[in-house]
């Protein structure tokens, strides 16, 4: 190991690695008394504290006591939305979208985004969060947020066929604008609603913009089983079929939800040319009474990851992975009636390697190993609550919380140390928000920026 200076060097942890050779699933493995050595950003070495105590470094952490796991994924959010939590409770799914988000949504101005925005970094840095996939409107306000705060995302301007094809290439032009922004943290993706929002043409013509700019896709789909049903008597094929038949399958697409995937979809997904991933957010389905959630165990199966998610604070009310990791087990369990799916070894691996691949970060981040960015994340484990500890990974997933994340680090940059943030004024953010929100709650203009009829 080189002697040069590190930029920081986190001594004393029980590191959560990968281990090879091993089923994907159960390649979660901890090590003891860890330390791990960061430079230029990215994870130089994963050693012993003992090892690294005569190494010099800019920065030390001392982090004796806490679990370092790498940086939590919010594989689908649409972070703005925290402006809404608890504006629209306890409705039905079309009443929800068509009675409130909706008609409050057409509101929306870019300081509305960006202020919401802020506040959302600052509820996922405090979780562990260290990479959100975002799905929004004005999204040029968001990427500057996440360019000033220092959190990574994987960010599309979203579009409805509704808007005519300025919808379509306003999501080009900011993909292609801020693709790598941020010194890297941002990746760009095109951004089609859904297919009952957008046609199929519309959706043919994002497939070829995809393929000409290699860029992903990412929408939802297949969100819940009425959509499906739906589908199939309005077009005799599911919104998977539908997204096959328009060559969308055939670039790399992130599923947001996927609760309404049937068998019939599963061979449909298998044979796929492009990179296909979805992502789950459990809480959502749970608070709508939608009868299914992710099938988990069948896209394993066929080889598509899945990521975990919040979906926007206006359904979730939480940005909150910690409890996204928590549900998907518990939510899988009951599922499938197998108290052996999914394990809490499983729920950690679908936190972060499989996060990672399904936003397309596989082998940048979602591993504390040599090479990746370090995107990192220090857990007390002190606290009674998570003690005593018989199983490391049941602590972390069903003990822990998001509240016990102490250090927040992202390319090498602490954002958040010992609980406080250092990137973002929350208080601020709260002062102006209030004064917007008489404003951007009105509904009495009767309009809406869509209408839900699937």
């Amino acid at each position: 190991m080189t002697t040069s200076p590190a930029d920081l060097i986190i001594t004393g942890c029980t590191a959560l690695v990968h281990v090879e050779g091993q089923a994907d699933h159960e390649r979660i493995a901890f090590r003891d008394d860890a330390a791990i050595v960061v430079r230029d950003g990215v994870v130089a070495a994963v050693t012993t504290a003992a090892d690294a105590t005569g190494l010099p470094a800019a920065e030390r952490i001392d982090a004796r006591g806490q679990a370092a796991l790498p940086g939590l994924v919010n594989c689908h959010t649409h972070a703005p939305m925290v402006m809404l939590r608890g504006a629209a409770e306890d409705l039905p799914t079309e009443e929800w979208f068509n009675g409130v988000v909706w008609p409050v949504e057409s509101n929306l101005t870019a300081r509305d985004v960006e202020l919401g925005a802020r506040l959302a970094c600052a509820e996922m840095i405090r979780g562990g969060v260290t990479c959100f996939a975002d799905h929004y409107f004005a999204m040029d306000a968001v990427a500057a947020v996440v360019e000033e705060c220092g959190i990574r995302a994987h960010l599309g301007e979203a579009f409805f066929s509704s808007q005519g094809p300025q919808g379509r290439e306003r999501s080009l032009d900011f993909a292609l604008r801020h693709r790598g922004g941020a010194g890297g943290r941002i990746t760009t993706t095109l951004a089609p609603h859904a297919p009952y929002t957008v046609d199929d043409a519309d959706l043919a013509a994002t497939a070829d913009l995809a393929r000409e700019h290699g860029l992903p896709v990412h929408l939802h789909a297949a969100e819940n089983r009425d959509q499906t049903e739906a589908s199939l008597a309005r077009y005799g094929a599911t919104p998977i079929e539908v997204l096959e038949r328009t060559g969308l399958l055939g670039t790399d697409v992130l599923i947001a939800h996927g609760t309404g995937i049937t068998e019939r979809d599963l061979p449909v997904l298998e044979r796929a040319d492009g990179r296909i991933a979805v992502a789950s957010a459990p809480r959502g389905y749970l608070k709508f009474a939608w009868p299914t959630t992710t099938p988990v165990r069948a896209l394993r199966a066929i080889g598509v990851p899945v990521g975990l998610a919040t979906d926007g604070a206006a359904s979730n009310n939480s940005l909150d992975v910690w409890e996204s990791m928590a549900l998907t087990a518990l939510a899988q369990k009951a599922a499938e009636g197998d108290p052996r799916w999914l394990t809490a070894r499983q729920a950690l691996h679908h936190a972060t390697l499989q996060s990672a691949r399904a936003v397309g970060l596989d082998g940048v981040v979602g591993s504390l190993a040599p090479g990746h960015r370090a995107d990192i994340v220090l857990v007390d484990l002190t606290g009674p609550h998570t003690q005593p500890v018989h199983d490391l990974a049941a602590t972390l997933v069903h003990s822990a919380r998001s509240s016990d994340v102490r250090t927040t680090i992202v390319d090498g940059r602490v954002l958040m140390r010992d609980r406080e943030l250092l990137t973002l004024d929350v208080p601020s953010v709260v002062r102006e928000l209030g004064e917007r929100l008489p404003a951007l709650l009105d509904r009495g203009h009767g309009r809406r920026v869509q209408r839900y009829d699937t």
